[in-house]
């Protein structure tokens, strides 16, 4: 079967979950084409009986194209900007993942929730969500019954997520006439790229910012990603002593390595040079609302993938777990921030 007739339908889809969802977003900024695309993907997903000639396509977009959206959004960043706000960044990161894998951990022994389980929520609430559950799973030999019920609380404080911070940050009196700070708390604080992007453009809609906020969050998230490398090869090494080198098996860094990063920083580069030798940046402005359609497309996705009724069946604790998770990297974030002058 054909990458087209494999894919076709579930991007036309979210297509045209997008399209209204976009033009929504542009009307009522406070609330911003990403979050609508997340409701309504959600809502629809409810009344679709059989979903399997979409899965595919759906499964595409929330992965593909929004790496493709992120790579984009390369276009508009200077590389030493990158540079300096991983280097900002750095410290919260190591906290809040710090924060995550302890609250997993304790959890697990207090509430006796089965042990991969708490692996793959910790890891994913820690780093970038699904990307990071999908990393660890063959690592720790994790099935698909556990996957499924993990990428579910993730996702499920994803969209809580995208929904309160913006809300969260005005409340809190993050600066409105900049993107960093917010930018800096939706890069640390949310664990999945799609999240992140939602709730920075949201941020970036609701005080016109253009698209300061998501360059932001956007940079912080993919400098967080990278934590992906050492969590799986130490998970990796974990599991080979404890199965004493008895088919352990081998991590592939390919499997491993976000590479769209390569890409983004590609296009980084790219920007960075064409402006040094004098291109105007606004040059590069398509491109930019190209990559935030295509977020808007991926936020689609995200809500039809999204089942709050299953989620709720499948058990109470690993919920608990999530939420004590997000909470965790929430506080720690902000803290962090105003012992570093950020916020």
């Amino acid at each position: 079967m054909s990458f087209v007739s494999k894919n076709w339908k579930g991007i036309l889809v979210c297509f045209c979950i997008a399209v209204p969802s976009w033009l929504l977003g542009q009307r009522f900024p406070i609330i911003g084409g990403p979050v609508i695309a997340i409701l309504a993907g959600m809502v629809l997903t409810l009344g679709i009986r059989d979903k399997s000639a979409l899965e595919s396509g759906i499964k595409y977009t929330s992965k593909k194209i929004l790496q493709y959206a992120v790579i984009l959004l390369g276009f508009g960043l200077n590389l030493q900007v990158i540079l300096q706000t991983g280097k900002q960044s750095l410290p919260i990161i190591f906290s809040t993942i710090a924060t995550s894998l302890i609250i997993a951990y304790v959890l697990h022994r207090a509430m006796r929730i089965p042990g991969k389980i708490s692996t793959l929520v910790g890891v994913g609430s820690s780093i970038c969500g699904g990307s990071a559950i999908a990393a660890t799973a063959p690592v720790i030999d994790a099935d698909d019954e556990e996957v499924a019920q993990a990428i579910s609380v993730i996702f499920f404080f994803n969209v809580l997520a995208a929904i309160l911070f913006p809300t969260l940050g005005g409340f809190l009196g993050f600066a409105t006439n900049s993107g960093e700070a917010f930018g800096v708390f939706a890069g640390t604080a949310v664990n999945d790229t799609s999240s992140v992007t939602a709730a920075a453009s949201t941020w970036d809609s609701l005080y016109g910012l253009g698209s300061q906020t998501l360059d932001k969050a956007v940079t912080v998230k993919l400098t967080r990603t990278l934590a992906i490398i050492p969590i799986t090869l130490v998970l990796a090494l974990i599991r080979t002593r404890r199965e004493k080198g008895e088919g352990a098996g081998k991590v592939s860094i390919r499997q491993v390595f976000p590479f769209f990063i390569l890409f983004f920083i590609g296009a980084s580069v790219i920007t960075t040079a064409a402006t040094a030798a004098g291109v105007p940046a606004d040059v590069f402005a398509p491109l930019k609302e190209l990559s935030k359609f295509f977020i808007v497309m991926a936020m689609a996705a995200i809500g039809l993938n999204t089942n709050i009724v299953k989620l709720v069946k499948t058990g109470g604790k690993p919920i608990l777990m999530g939420m004590a998770c997000w909470i965790g990297i929430t506080v720690v974030s902000l803290a962090m921030q105003h012992v570093l002058g950020i916020w």
